[in-house]
């Protein structure tokens, strides 16, 4: 399970004072553009343990005099037992890109005073959480019985 959570916040403020004692025109363009780019690699390794246990039993009896009884008993067992782990590896890359212009245009016949204070806060928060777990289990009985 993967998630991610990106949260981004821009706080701009602009405060213009001015003070003229005619005419003035002020064209002021702000353009803030916010490229937020994130990747995400996941890396997974899988490893599978497999184990098998061969286990044969033969027990053989013979009686003679002049008849002859064999008995043979064989058991085989066999046993598989598969793990597998799974390791994965999450990297997560965020790239944020903030471009701000200001055009300011400004005509006036005299005295004119500004002052422009522009504050840009820009807060990325990347939280990337991936849960995984893989359990295989295998398990094989072969049991022989020969009389």
């Amino acid at each position: 399970h993967a998630h991610t959570h990106a949260h981004t916040h821009m706080h701009t403020h602009a405060h213009i004072r001015m003070h003229t004692h005619t005419h003035a025109h002020i064209h002021i363009h702000t353009h803030t553009h916010i490229c937020t780019h994130m990747h995400t690699h996941i890396h997974t390794h899988a490893h599978t343990h497999a184990h098998t246990h061969m286990h044969t039993h033969a027990h053989i009896r013979m009686h003679t005099h002049t008849h002859a009884h064999i008995h043979i008993h064989t058991h085989t067992h066999i046993c598989t037992h598969m793990h597998t782990h799974i390791h994965t590896h999450a990297h997560t890359h965020a790239h944020t890109h903030m471009h701000t212009h200001a055009h300011i245009r400004m005509h006036t016949h005299t005295h004119a005073h500004i002052h422009i204070h522009t504050h840009t806060h820009i807060c990325t928060h990347m939280h990337t959480h991936i849960h995984t777990h893989a359990h295989t289990h295998a398990h094989t009985h072969m049991h022989t019985h020969a009389h």
